[in-house]
């Protein structure tokens, strides 16, 4: 038997699913994932800034070291 995180089965797994299904109906479910996509993706752009931000800084730091 699959076994899923937290200790979860595929029986567990399929009726999660099925609540799902029947609370927000087929149509809400597409629009759901649309918009945790996009979340997604936003937070992952917003980590790129910040790295490309402390990259930029570092770099700026040791340029004023060197001085």
């Amino acid at each position: 038997m699959l076994n899923f995180i937290g200790g979860l089965g595929f029986q567990e797994v399929l009726l999660i699913a099925l609540v799902v299904l029947l609370f927000f109906g087929g149509k809400k479910i597409p629009e759901m994932m649309k918009g945790l996509g996009k979340g997604v993706k936003a937070f992952k752009d917003g980590m790129k800034e910040v790295e490309n931000d402390i990259k930029v800084e570092s770099t700026e730091a040791s340029e004023e070291t060197k001085k």
